[in-house]
């Protein structure tokens, strides 16, 4: 392999593929990247064997084929200190050559021939969702998933589509967030996506996506990149018996005052209590330390007969209210010291109340 290419373009990829890499062990190909020379692209692929990325970049000029690995955090060490410009690839027996101007810079490689195989997307396994919706929904319930649960279903969020519908849903046992939409499709499948994954998608990725699926993986497909993650293997939650059929106060709330007050408390607790009247609402810290408090007040006509009170951790309001973009969100609530619920059109979070 021989190619010239710009600077620019692969340094822009490689930074992209550095969380595809195996970073605890550098003897493993997956530490590696694979480059290819496919007619006038150069072809790049990352993987830890539970996420997956390809992209591939134009070849200003090209001398010979092959095919290589090299390490992907130091060559993005390497390229990165490089000049704006042309670079030079080329192999040499065992190692890859990065030339530019006077620099050269030589690293071992690996046999191609053993990087791991990338899936194809199958047309008859596509799933037909607006990739707006896909994108917004997994953001707005991403704060919920859990990052260390023991179960392993509950390190991902469902995809859930079911006859009509379509359901994005995570959880920490702490709370419950979900984003509902209307669908055409009368399909049924049900998926777990590891919340690394969402993490990577959100960064990568905003509109133009097919989304395919097989029996351990979810891939996207876009006109620069082909992803690819396993799924997780598991049952997740019955959820649905968790969501509320009814409410017996629903309270429509500014969500910027709401917000400041909240963080004015968040100096001293993460955990604070509501206390809803007609025409206030007065915020205080829930703390161990008997010395320390804070407390706040709005005046707002929150339309309620009689005072509602309840405590939570203010986190959880945080991530709800930080994913909506509505001036005003609506509290659902039922008995107190139950499970209360924040809406925002298709949007709601389901939080389990702290009990003072």
């Amino acid at each position: 392999m021989k190619i010239i290419v710009a600077k620019s373009s692969l340094e822009i990829i490689l930074r992209n593929f550095q969380a595809f890499l195996d970073k605890k062990d550098s003897s493993q190909i997956t530490s590696h990247i694979y480059f290819g020379v496919i007619d006038n692209k150069l072809l790049l692929k990352a993987t830890d064997y539970e996420i997956g990325i390809e992209s591939k970049i134009d070849i200003l000029k090209k001398e010979s084929d092959g095919n290589a690995t090299v390490n992907g955090r130091k060559i993005l060490e390497i390229v990165g200190r490089l000049k704006d410009g042309e670079i030079i690839i080329e192999t040499d027996n065992d190692s890859m050559v990065i030339k530019q101007g006077k620099s050269r810079f030589k690293l071992g490689m690996f046999n191609a021939s053993e990087f791991p195989s990338f899936p194809n997307p199958d047309e008859n396994a596509k799933i037909n969702i607006d990739t707006s919706k896909f994108i917004h929904s997994i953001r707005k319930i991403n704060p919920a998933v859990e990052n260390s649960n023991q179960k392993i279903e509950l390190s991902g969020a469902l995809l859930d589509i079911k006859e009509y519908t379509l359901n994005f849903v995570a959880t920490d046992t702490r709370r419950l967030a979900i984003v509902k939409h209307d669908t055409q499709s009368v399909e049924n499948l049900s998926i777990i996506i590891p919340k690394k994954a969402i993490n990577e998608i959100l960064k990568l990725f905003y509109d133009d996506l097919e989304i395919f699926y097989n029996q351990t993986q979810l891939i996207i497909k876009t006109p620069n990149y082909l992803f690819f993650t396993k799924l997780i293997n598991g049952k997740y939650p019955d959820y649905e018996k968790i969501v509320p059929k009814s409410f017996k106060n629903e309270i429509k709330l500014p969500k910027d005052k709401i917000v400041e007050s909240i963080r004015l408390i968040n100096s001293l607790s993460n955990n604070i209590k509501l206390i809803i009247r007609p025409n206030e609402i007065i915020f205080e810290s829930i703390s161990d330390e008997n010395s320390e408090s804070a407390s706040t007040q709005i005046e707002f006509d929150t339309q309620i007969e009689s005072e509602v009170i309840i405590g939570a951790n203010s986190k959880y309001l945080l991530d709800f209210l930080s994913q909506i973009e509505s001036v005003e969100f609506n509290l659902c609530l039922n008995e107190m010291n139950t499970p209360f619920t924040l809406k925002d059109g298709n949007f709601s979070t389901i939080i389990m109340p702290i009990i003072f």
